[in-house]
């Protein structure tokens, strides 16, 4: 069977502590027919001097500076648009790949039809300092296969790094969103609208987790991914079709709303339970909470409780 060009798309932004680690993981690949595109998004610590140590020792890897601190969004549509691979791996450099991820996820795909459009994986969560810190199935046990359209509007179970794509899904979406502020949650809407997802029981890559990520800063105040998820809620109402996608869109709404009220974040939780009573209606506790958002009455400290109880 012939082996397809995978393009990895090395996305770095401040990486300098992490950057050695993951680009040593994308050349210890088992998977042979590689092309390797470094993508800095305008650094300002000594990362580009690292990249330019490796390219020079491999010259197989190709370097690209986006010549200002671009995001996310638009710094990997750079990446993937000068890329040439049938598959596509968004991979920011302060995670790390085993090296049998991408083989395993050719294979899988070889394995399926062309109505497959994303194979993900599980992962292993580790600190700044590459320690353990968990499984991504041991919190997130069900791993739907085929058409998850309603999965991913209603709840978060894919470890956004172990994703391989179909190069034809980023054509057809035209890649990530550059509006947005942060891509997971548009691209999982968008591509799961038109795209089964298969799911591979596999630990294939190491995701890191420190203060810096973004994922870490989703509910803080003021912090403007938020925006991005009252975006995608409304295109996501746009798109649900069955009495279960509609279920599915007010499970999230009601999250969404819960986590931007408790966090001060009044006027996303106003939009998001607009949206909500546009959808199915209001419940009686988010009618509560959306007159106390109005008021911008702040009982964040209930969120706080909860998790340090929690994390007992």
């Amino acid at each position: 069977m012939s082996q397809p060009l995978v393009s990895i798309i090395c996305l770095c932004y401040n990486h300098e502590r992490f950057l050695r680690e993951a680009l040593d993981s994308v050349l210890t690949q088992t998977y042979p027919n590689l092309e390797v595109i470094i993508v800095d998004d305008c650094s300002t610590d000594n990362s580009v001097s690292i990249i330019r140590k490796y390219v020079q020792q491999y010259p197989q890897l190709k370097f690209i500076s986006t010549g200002q601190n671009l995001g996310n969004t638009r710094a990997f549509n750079i990446g993937w648009r000068a890329s040439q691979g049938q598959f596509i791996l968004d991979f920011a450099t302060d995670d790390v790949l085993l090296p049998g991820r991408v083989a395993q996820q050719v294979a899988q795909f070889q394995r399926l039809g062309p109505a497959y459009g994303v194979v993900y994986s599980d992962a292993e969560y580790i600190s700044d300092a590459s320690e353990h810190l968990y499984f991504h199935s041991q919190r997130y046990k069900a791993a739907p296969d085929g058409d998850v359209f309603a999965e991913v509007l209603g709840r978060y179970f894919i470890c956004p790094p172990t994703m391989l794509m179909r190069r034809e899904v980023f054509e057809k979406l035209h890649g990530y969103d550059e509006a947005l502020a942060y891509e997971d949650f548009d691209f999982w809407i968008r591509s799961a609208r038109q795209y089964k997802y298969a799911y591979l029981p596999e630990v294939t890559t190491k995701r890191r987790l420190h203060n810096h990520s973004l994922s870490g800063n989703l509910y803080k105040k003021g912090n403007q991914l938020l925006a991005s998820t009252v975006v995608v809620c409304r295109r996501a109402a746009e798109m649900v079709q069955t009495p279960q996608e509609h279920a599915a869109l007010a499970r999230r709404l009601k999250y969404e709303a819960r986590h931007a009220y408790l966090t001060a974040n009044f006027t996303e939780a106003e939009q998001l339970l607009q949206l909500l009573k546009q959808t199915t209606g209001t419940p009686f506790l988010y009618s509560l909470i959306r007159q106390l958002s109005k008021r911008r009455i702040n009982l964040g400290f209930l969120r706080s409780l909860y998790y340090r109880l929690r994390n007992r």
